[in-house]
């Protein structure tokens, strides 16, 4: 079988092969950049969820002055949280195993294909 002498050149030809591998590795590269920033910052929003919620319910077992009611608590929970905003929802009360503050959120990671929504909680009990 005779190769004809375009298809022979055309095949020896590498001038545009750089290219086309990076344009098949470059979604990948920002895929994954993308996807580790947005798992730091869902650690870091969890990170503070549970500080917040973990000095919420000291304060309301310590100090009655600014965390006298459950209320005040909430309000401080929130003003101890650094996070992103992501609109957290605190409670807190006394059942269980003493000062309880807990906390609800969902932190959104549409921006990563595939995973969407991502409920976090938080708990805290002093005594």
């Amino acid at each position: 079988m005779r190769t004809l002498p375009f298809l022979r050149r055309f095949r020896r030809d590498q001038s545009g092969a750089t290219a086309v591998e990076y344009g098949l590795i470059l979604p990948i590269l920002v895929l994954s950049i993308m996807g580790g920033i947005w798992v730091g910052l869902l650690s870091y929003t969890t990170n503070s969820l549970n500080l917040a919620v973990q000095a919420a319910a000291r304060c309301m077992s310590v100090d009655a002055n600014n965390c006298g009611s459950a209320a005040a608590t909430q309000t401080y929970a929130l003003s101890q949280y650094q996070g992103p905003d992501i609109s957290p929802t605190f409670t807190a009360d006394t059942s269980g195993c003493g000062h309880t503050v807990t906390a609800e959120a969902v932190f959104n990671m549409t921006i990563v294909p595939g995973i969407g929504n991502v409920p976090l909680s938080s708990s805290a009990c002093y005594p």
